[in-house]
């Protein structure tokens, strides 16, 4: 019976465990988190989302606060074109926070950054470049792309000198998405170097509408190996989404698969992000309690608890301090909705959002509990305290389990 640890990811002559640590944002996917991964033989990521907030946390720099100040005076109008990123202070966020982890880096395995296309941050094209250059010039191992189909995204970097040294992979989930993004960018000369395929049982935002139900990763993952084999492309394809055990990754890997991405069970490591309390939230979830709706500004569906405090808030925009979601014309879904229950509620008081919620907020406090759909087994994977509560595990449980486990056993922590 084969274990994960009998297979390799190869990048040219190295070697890695296939086991990589998703990106969560914001900051779920800690430093901590991805370079434990790193230091056992895997791939970790960490996430730029918010990524001035995190140099504040982190660093203890002062760009929201800075940001906040500038445009203080607009905090109280709906039209927030005029609200834009400081590029300089952007890119020295994203060089403080890669910097800092692939300074303290061990081990033989590789870290990369998970880039959000959808974080537009009113200059779309402007801070995706930044983001991604100011990553590549800080050393990062690899950069993901995310959420989205970022079809000009490697044009943006064409010109970094290490556009061909580090690894770019992209996040698809048909084959058809990426037969397109390979189409857009045959000029460029420069193929991915690896494709994740995300099926429809993934935790957060989802390439996928309401019907995400008629999908699976097991059909999905063998067409996109079919077209990468029929075409000699030579990409190693991973499967992400709803892989729970390392049985589960074997049979993928089994099946054609270069590695498996997983988090859900992350999520309740002692290095990642999220604070201790919300960790008790996931290990106590009832399958009941997860859900997938649509009131995420993105406009992608994504898969949450329905019982994230951010669900029907009706806190005020918060673009001033973030304003990540902001499209090219200083638009975002939530300012729309928000401004029609205003509207109703003149006196701003008992304003509740129901179809939207201001997501860079609610992600920044960690009150939108976003989850894998297998979020309700966490609890299968510990155990209780005599307080009731649940014990959280080391990341390296975590990913020795995944690497050696075999028949879908879970080894419980001492």
């Amino acid at each position: 019976m084969k274990r994960v640890d009998d297979f390799r990811l190869k990048f040219g002559k190295k070697e890695i465990v296939p086991i990589i640590v998703g990106g969560m944002g914001v900051d779920i996917s800690s430093a901590e988190l991805a370079l434990e991964t790193a230091r056992l033989g895997g791939i970790g990521h960490i996430s730029d989302a918010m990524v001035n907030d995190v140099s504040d946390r982190r660093f203890d720099t002062s760009f929201v606060k800075d940001k906040t100040k500038l445009y203080k005076a607009n905090i109280n109008n709906s039209d927030k074109s005029g609200v834009k990123f400081d590029l300089d202070v952007l890119a020295e966020a994203t060089r403080r926070h890669v910097g800092s982890t692939m300074e303290a880096k061990k081990g033989d395995g590789l870290i990369f950054v998970n880039c959000m296309e959808k974080l537009t941050m009113n200059g779309p094209r402007e801070t995706l470049q930044v983001r991604m250059a100011s990553a590549l010039d800080a050393g990062i191992d690899g950069i993901t792309l995310s959420a989205g189909l970022h079809l000009g995204s490697f044009g943006l970097i064409s010109d970094h000198p290490r556009f061909r040294d580090a690894k770019l992979g992209i996040i698809v989930s048909s084959v058809r998405a990426l037969q397109l993004f390979l189409r857009k960018n045959a000029r460029l000369d420069r193929k991915p170097d690896y494709v994740i395929v995300e099926g429809p049982l993934a935790g957060g935002h989802l390439g996928f509408g309401l019907d995400w139900e008629q999908y699976d990763l097991a059909t999905i993952i063998a067409e996109v190996i079919k077209y990468v084999k029929d075409e000699q492309l030579d990409i190693p394809v991973i499967a992400a989404g709803g892989i729970f055990t390392g049985s589960d990754a074997v049979s993928f890997l089994e099946s054609g698969s270069a590695a498996v991405q997983v988090a859900t069970r992350f999520t309740v490591a002692n290095e990642c992000g999220l604070p201790t309390n919300v960790k008790q939230d996931y290990f106590t979830a009832s399958e009941a309690d997860i859900v997938v709706n649509t009131i995420s500004p993105t406009g992608y569906p994504m898969r949450m608890l329905k019982g994230s405090p951010a669900i029907g808030d009706g806190i005020r925009p918060n673009c001033e301090s973030y304003g990540y979601l902001l499209d090219g014309n200083g638009n975002c879904a939530y300012i729309t909705a928000y401004n029609r229950e205003l509207a109703l509620h003149p006196d701003g008081k008992n304003i509740s959002v129901q179809d939207k919620t201001c997501l860079c907020t609610q992600m920044r406090n960690f009150k939108l509990w976003t989850c894998g759909h297998y979020t309700y087994r966490l609890k299968d994977t510990t155990r209780r305290n005599a307080d009731g509560s649940y014990q959280t595990l080391s990341a390296e449980h975590i990913f020795k389990d995944y690497q050696f486990s075999v028949d879908h056993q879970i080894a419980l922590p001492a």
